[in-house]
């Protein structure tokens, strides 16, 4: 498809919201997607754990990044895909990036 008009599209979520968002492209028309377990930092800055009976802080928060490629005309299906089964309102909901793909091969 070189030609095409594409998008690459970036999700950052929680883990617990992974396999919705995958479960919701399962027969998404994708070109191709990516899954890596990321951590990052952000406005809902860090979060506390345990261990052994000891409370530390975790500077960076435990995220899973999707990437996936979508044609133009289909990127906003896709979008509202992954916008339907993420967004809850609250901090920590993710982040979306849309950039243009200059060749896809």
């Amino acid at each position: 498809m070189p030609d095409a008009i594409m998008k690459q599209v970036v999700t950052v979520v929680s883990p617990h919201l992974a396999e919705n968002v995958l479960a919701a492209l399962r027969r998404a028309p994708l070109e191709g997607l990516s899954v890596m377990e990321v951590k990052g930092y952000g406005r809902q800055k860090s979060y506390l754990d345990q261990y052994q009976d000891t409370e530390y802080s975790e500077a960076f928060v435990p995220k899973v990044e999707i990437t996936l490629w979508v044609d133009d005309l289909r990127l906003e299906e896709v979008l509202d895909k992954i916008v339907a089964v993420t967004r809850t309102g609250r901090i920590g909901d993710g982040k979306i990036l849309v950039m243009p793909v200059a060749s896809f091969i």
